[in-house]
């Protein structure tokens, strides 16, 4: 049983949740997914070792080490052209102060309620921009996790320890 870059969404929301309690159908909604898609997502991240036993929170540990070390492979960077969309990496609104702009358009996850013009990056997950759109915690997980999987180096870096961060403070 293999994991998918959905199944990554589906960790990084219950991360997200903080513990809260949640049904399949509730995070399908959230994540534009059917309940059925979750639920296996589920069921191949406890399979890996990245959910507890019962199935509903995170093992953080292990979770950061997929993010820190594994993401990259499992769900490589894909680039396009100019698009319209929701800015991702160093463009997003929390990391845009952290690192100095060069003259390339931003980073952007395609979307058509898109505000921001710049170069496509594909997300995790065709639902991606929309989750994030509703939840401002998944958007930062999910923006630190494109730093590690297509930032520069000191992009990455600083990623790494926000997730380290953000992984530990629950």
């Amino acid at each position: 049983m293999n994991l998918k870059a959905q199944d990554v969404l589906v960790l990084l929301k219950l991360a997200a949740s903080r513990g809260r309690e949640w049904t399949y159908q509730q995070l399908g909604d959230e994540l534009e997914m059917s309940a059925s898609e979750v639920h296996a997502g589920v069921r191949r991240a406890r399979a890996a070792g990245l959910v507890d036993p019962e199935g509903k929170r995170p093992v953080r540990r292990a979770l950061e080490e997929l993010l820190l070390h594994g993401v990259k492979y499992l769900c490589p960077p894909e680039r396009g052209g100019a698009a319209r969309g929701m800015p991702t990496c160093h463009a997003a609104p929390f990391a845009a102060g952290v690192f100095s702009g060069d003259d390339e358009p931003p980073p952007v996850w395609p979307c058509p309620e898109g505000e921001v013009r710049g170069n496509s990056l594909e997300p995790l997950y065709r639902a991606v921009p929309a989750a994030a759109a509703r939840d401002e915690e998944l958007y930062r997980l999910l923006v630190l996790v494109d730093l590690i999987r297509a930032g520069k180096a000191r992009e990455r870096e600083w990623a790494e320890a926000e997730v380290r961060k953000a992984l530990a403070s629950e």
